[in-house]
């Protein structure tokens, strides 16, 4: 039996246009994906068996969880049984769109991998094809994809299609869970976008805008004036009380938007400091009384790639320098 701990991060939206639904249903989408430090833990026991079997304990019950799915997929795709245990550590809001569940599912497609002994991508003996871990990813979710990378990158179509920005400084954050569910499906209905959007170029080159404003300062917090989340205006609609969170974070001194379709508030700070004082204030603020407020900080992408590698060094090959990490058993 091999056993692995794992950190897996949220992210956040530091921008997020809609533009037209697609023929297939899904809408066309312009993101910045960030990850960010605040993070659940993932225990993993793996050993081969004559049957697969996959278990999760933890301080949650999350049905059809996509940590069942993404083993189940990393395992079928090597073609071999065993016995996989989860001892799940939630501590990423829930329906929040701060991404929980997605990362979960790319920790294990990063983590089973190697502990199975694979690479990517591999020969399959059997099939003749084993996918990369991007297919696999892509295949359970829209974020997932994203998880495989981390650290700041523009995300187009679905979310899956994913291009590395330029990595920002690491800011610090407060995340507010304000308890509020927003349903997905309602909040891109009440967008109203058809198989047309005429609003689609002003709203792409607004998105370009805030992606070059990114680069050239480095941080978000500078060139947060420019980003926009197209649902803040439905939802917000639904539920005032998220944009009464939202505008008491921005008068802390934050730079603050809504991650995702809600319902989670992020806000940006220039320091630990100010982040400090911050959340004690607010703290006090009849408005966030049944809301939780997370400290964090933005995570880079190198920083995100170290800490896989540190995770998973008992089995990764450290003289090859690829990504996602090659198995030190790889054949």
């Amino acid at each position: 039996m091999v056993k692995a701990k794992l950190r897996s991060l949220a992210k956040i939206n530091l921008d997020l246009r809609v533009l037209h639904r697609n023929a297939d249903g899904f809408h066309e989408l312009r993101t910045v994906f960030q990850t960010i430090s605040l993070a659940d833990t993932i225990e993993i026991e793996f050993e081969r068996a004559r049957r697969t079997e996959i278990t999760i304990d933890g301080n949650v019950n999350i049905p059809n969880n996509l940590i069942v799915r993404a083993a189940e997929a990393v395992l079928g795709s090597f073609g071999i049984s065993a016995r996989v245990r989860f001892r799940l550590d939630k501590r990423i809001p829930m329906g929040g769109g701060l991404g929980g569940g997605s990362s979960n599912a790319a920790a294990v497609v990063l983590a089973l991998g190697v502990m199975v002994g694979g690479s990517a991508p591999i020969k399959n003996r059997r099939a003749g094809y084993k996918p990369a871990p991007q297919e696999i990813a892509g295949r359970l979710g829209s974020d997932v994809p994203f998880f495989l990378q981390g650290g700041t990158a523009l995300g187009v179509g679905r979310g899956t299609e994913l291009y590395s920005l330029p990595e920002l400084k690491e800011e610090e954050i407060l995340v507010v869970s304000p308890g509020v569910h927003v349903a997905t499906g309602p909040a891109y209905d009440a967008l109203a976008r058809g198989l047309t959007f005429t609003e689609s170029s002003s709203s792409i080159n607004n998105f370009q805008g805030f992606v070059r404003a990114l680069g050239e300062r480095g941080r978000a917090s500078q060139a947060s004036a420019l980003s926009g989340n197209d649902f803040e205006t439905v939802v917000f609609r639904q539920h005032p009380k998220l944009k009464t969170i939202l505008g008491k974070l921005s008068a802390a001194g934050a730079a603050s938007r809504m991650t995702g379709s809600g319902s989670a508030i992020f806000g940006i700070f220039g320091s630990k400091e100010e982040r400090d004082r911050a959340q004690e204030r607010l703290k006090q603020d009849r408005a966030f009384r049944a809301c939780e407020i997370i400290p964090a900080r933005l995570v880079s992408r190198r920083t995100y790639q170290r800490l896989w590698r540190r995770q998973l060094r008992e089995f990764i090959d450290p003289s090859i320098d690829l990504w996602p990490p090659r198995s030190r058993y790889a054949r």
